[in-house]
C-alpha cells in the first residue's frame, strides 16, 4: 500500500518562507513522479511543482517560478518544496501526489500542469498553507 505523508504547512506573513515535505512509502519502482498540487478556496486544483525520478526533470507553475524550489531524494522516495517570497495568493491546501506508472518518456510538465487528476495515482492528505497580507 502506498502512503504519502506530508508535513510543513502553516501560517506565515507575506514575504515569508515555508518548507513542505512529503515521503512516499510503498513505492517500489525506481521510476516515479511526485509533486505538489494545491487548491485555493473556491478554485480548481493547480499543479504547483513536480519532479521525475527518471531524469530529474521538474515542473513549476508560472505563478511560482523563481520563488519555489522542489528537491527530491530518490533513495528515500521523498520530496520537499521550499517556498520563498510567499504571497497571499499562495494560500491553499497543498497535496502531495505521486505516480509509479512512470518512465523517462513521460512528460512531467504534462502530468503536473494538466493531467494530475488522471495521472497521479496516490494522494496524501492536504496540508494548509496560509499567507497573511
Amino acid at each position: 500500500e502506498v502512503q504519502l505523508q506530508a508535513s510543513g504547512g502553516g501560517l506565515v506573513q507575506a514575504g515569508g518562507s515555508l518548507k513542505l515535505s512529503c515521503t512516499a512509502s510503498g513505492i517500489t519502482s525506481d521510476d516515479y513522479a511526485i509533486g505538489w498540487i494545491r487548491q485555493a478556496p473556491g478554485k480548481e486544483r493547480e499543479g504547483v511543482s513536480c519532479s521525475s525520478s527518471s531524469d530529474d526533470s521538474t515542473y513549476y507553475a508560472d505563478s511560482v517560478k523563481g520563488r519555489f524550489t522542489i528537491s527530491s531524494d530518490s533513495a528515500k522516495k521523498a520530496v520537499s518544496l521550499q517556498m520563498n517570497s510567499l504571497k497571499p495568493e499562495d494560500t491553499a491546501v497543498y497535496y502531495c501526489a505521486a505516480t509509479a506508472d512512470w518512465d523517462m518518456h513521460y512528460d512531467i510538465e504534462e502530468l503536473c500542469g494538466e493531467q494530475f487528476y488522471d495521472g497521479m495515482d496516490y494522494w496524501g492528505k492536504g496540508t494548509q498553507v496560509t499567507v497573511s497580507s
